[in-house]
């Protein structure tokens, strides 16, 4: 146990620790005899500011008015932070400033005067950074104009580079063989392709300005055979859609279409609003590490940027129970245009494999009535799938020729889409057979085949009545014959005009095309291409019909006058 202390018997060593006091404080004398001397710094500062206060005075008199309102907000700030200096302090700096024969006002022995740290430290870092004194608004004034003139000089120095080099690169004489010689370069077994992608690139240049960098001897139509027998040995096009493709682009345009048609587009989902709302899936992706973006011009689409190793798009949780579906964003537009309403009734007549379809009963929230349309039974297979997997429970599935919709339903609809079948020249990434295998043939089909429909459409539909009458048209085909001259034949055809679609992005639509004249109209229509909008070539016209019936001979040759 030990023995027991005695602590009664210990003698105290002095009071304890909360008994202690602290000494009084000692404070500096405040006397005259002992001035705050300033630094090497603030006397430079003191000097600045008298130099540029006698500069001011002999200055005009509009420009002294100008000094007097900065100086004024000067003092409202001094005035604000002038706490704590006493006369004291003011006779000190003005006896230390006074040794050096140096006048000084209020406003600057305010300023030389330096309570904080914060602002030595950030007047030095000034003087280090400029080598000057900084601070003033003067200071500031002459940087500014003479960063200006070195913008300027800079400037001037690359516009003599940029014209220099035009000019040199004009005086440059590019080589490229005859017509003849190329056709018998790409006769033999063996073509040098790094050559022949040379040759297009400086083909492309000079017929960029053929005036000025042409061979005076050479004509520019020897030119474009060259540049388009390259293109399509390089890229495996047929002549036939190659040319077509020349009609709708300058030389440079149509390389940076075919080149940008090589690559993939970016994949694409569009949200399922009757399940889930587009921050929740984008949530939901990626806790799963599937990366995703919001397009911009759209509120349900999502771009997928990333995918993990251990994720598929088409295997996801999310994706079996509908809450989103694989779809080109190209493919939004259409029924974005069409614009929907709740209670309506609807015909989606080439409905497969139900993209569109979906995105429409999504919008109408489950209500009205539906009707998608497809000729192929077996596409029909994947329509029923995914309006199944989406929860769609307004539609109705048919399996008939698009053609016959007036007759079995005639002016039964409120809107129509038409995603009429095409040559699908606007989605050669996606199938690329679509270079060697289209001819003349495959074009005059599709565009018969889509008049017919297209009018079908318009039959199907009643008149316009203040809230309901459109139709849609929407191609992958970026081809005059199966866009612009099939509205045209619509117009001509049936009471019917062409109003705007409501898309932000598309160019519109051409009006006159080399001998072709359409209706000035036909700029309300709207074209995509991938290597403006990184989508897949796409084609969509709205439609308000005016009234019910056929046009006369008459009233045709008035319209195509107008």
């Amino acid at each position: 146990m030990g023995r027991k202390a005695g602590y009664d018997t210990k003698p105290k060593k002095g009071p304890g620790r909360k008994a202690r006091k602290q000494s009084e404080p000692v404070f500096p004398s405040s006397g005259d005899e002992e001035s705050k001397k300033l630094s090497r710094h603030q006397r430079q500062r003191a000097k600045k500011r008298v130099l540029k206060r006698n500069k001011s005075e002999e200055r005009p008199a509009k420009l002294q008015k100008k000094d007097q309102k900065l100086k004024n907000e000067e003092d409202v700030d001094d005035a604000d932070s002038d706490q704590g200096f006493d006369s004291d302090d003011e006779n000190q700096v003005t006896s230390t400033v006074e040794d050096e024969d140096l006048p000084l006002t209020k406003k600057s022995k305010m300023n030389i005067f330096g309570d904080s740290d914060q602002e030595e430290e950030s007047e030095d870092e000034e003087t280090d950074d400029y080598g000057v004194d900084g601070g003033s608004d003067e200071d500031e004034g002459d940087i500014i104009k003479q960063s200006k003139k070195l913008e300027k000089k800079k400037k001037a120095e690359e516009e003599a580079e940029d014209a220099y080099m035009e000019e040199t690169a004009g005086k440059m004489a590019v080589d490229i063989p005859t017509l003849e010689e190329v056709e018998e370069e790409l006769k033999g077994d063996k073509v040098d392709l790094p050559t022949v992608l040379s040759r297009i690139k400086d083909t492309a240049y000079v017929l960029a300005e053929f005036s000025k960098r042409r061979d005076p001897n050479r004509s520019r139509s020897e030119y474009m055979a060259i540049f388009l027998k390259d293109l399509c040995l390089y890229y495996s096009y047929n002549e036939f859609l190659m040319e077509k493709l020349s009609e709708l682009f300058s030389p440079s345009e149509l390389l940076e279409y075919i080149e940008a048609s090589e690559l993939p587009r970016p994949v694409t989902i569009r949200t399922s609003t009757l399940k889930t709302r587009r921050k929740a899936l984008a949530a939901a992706l990626i806790a799963r590490g599937i990366d995703v973006d919001v397009i911009g011009w759209s509120k349900v689409g999502l771009v997928v940027m990333r995918t993990a190793s251990n994720a598929t798009l088409g295997a996801t949780t999310e994706y079996l129970a509908g809450h989103y579906m694989i779809q080109g964003a190209a493919s939004f537009l259409p029924v974005m245009a069409l614009a929907p309403k709740e209670g309506e009734k609807i015909l989606d007549m080439c409905a497969a494999p139900g993209g569109k379809t979906t995105h429409i009963a999504a919008i109408m929230r489950n209500s009205g009535m539906l009707v998608c349309n497809d000729l192929h039974r077996d596409r029909v297979k994947a329509l029923v799938g995914n309006l199944h997997r989406m929860g769609i429970t307004n539609a109705t599935i048919t399996c008939k020729d698009g053609r016959t919709f007036p007759k079995m339903m005639p002016l039964f609809f409120d809107r129509v889409l038409l995603d009429a079948p095409c040559s699908g020249a606007g989605v050669i990434s996606k199938d690329p057979g679509v270079k060697t295998r289209k001819d003349l043939k495959d074009i005059q089909r599709c565009a018969h085949l889509q008049k017919e429909l297209l009018l079908a459409a318009i039959d199907a539909t009643h008149k316009f009545d203040g809230q309901s009458g459109y139709i849609v048209y929407s191609t992958c085909s970026i081809l005059i014959d199966e866009n612009e001259s099939v509205i045209e034949y619509a117009l001509q055809k049936r009471h019917v005009k062409l109003v705007p679609t409501g898309l932000d992005i598309g160019k519109p639509g051409f009006v006159n095309h080399r001998e072709k004249r359409f209706s000035p109209s036909m700029n309300l229509c709207k074209r995509l291409y991938p290597h403006t909008y990184n989508v897949d070539g796409f084609f969509v016209a709205k439609l308000k019909k005016l009234a019910n019936g056929v046009k006369n001979a008459a009233e045709e040759s008035v319209s195509g006058t107008s």
